[in-house]
């Protein structure tokens, strides 16, 4: 089993930063790929970058790329999601992923509300 938790959203002003930290627990030598999601209301689930086991990123999507970075620290067992330049279209529930053994886990999420 592996525990995810995630922590740093909240809420800022446009062209403002953020940093979302997750915090792996549990089996941790067994995941593989991560990932930050983010659900924006009324809208499916969507990944925003991926970074492998090794902590390369992979996979980030257009509306994000320059502007968000991702970090992974095995020894921490931390992935974090730089944000910067924010803008109200980045509001969000921001949840970590990670896949360990076939299995795919999931932590709560976060809430990130940029305004204008």
């Amino acid at each position: 089993q592996v525990q995810l938790a995630e922590s740093g959203g909240g809420l800022v002003q446009a062209g403002e930063s953020l940093k979302l930290s997750c915090l792996a627990s549990g089996k941790t030598w067994t995941i593989g790929g991560m990932a930050w999601y983010r659900q924006i209301p009324g809208k499916e689930r969507e990944f925003v970058p991926r970074i492998t086991r090794g902590g390369v990123p992979r996979e980030f999507r257009n509306f994000v790329k320059r502007r968000f970075t991702i970090r992974r620290d095995n020894t921490k067992n931390t992935v974090d999601l730089q944000m910067n330049n924010l803008t109200p279209e980045d509001t969000a529930v921001y949840s970590c992923y990670a896949q360990a053994q076939g299995l795919d886990y999931w932590g709560q999420g976060t809430q990130v509300t940029v305004s204008t």
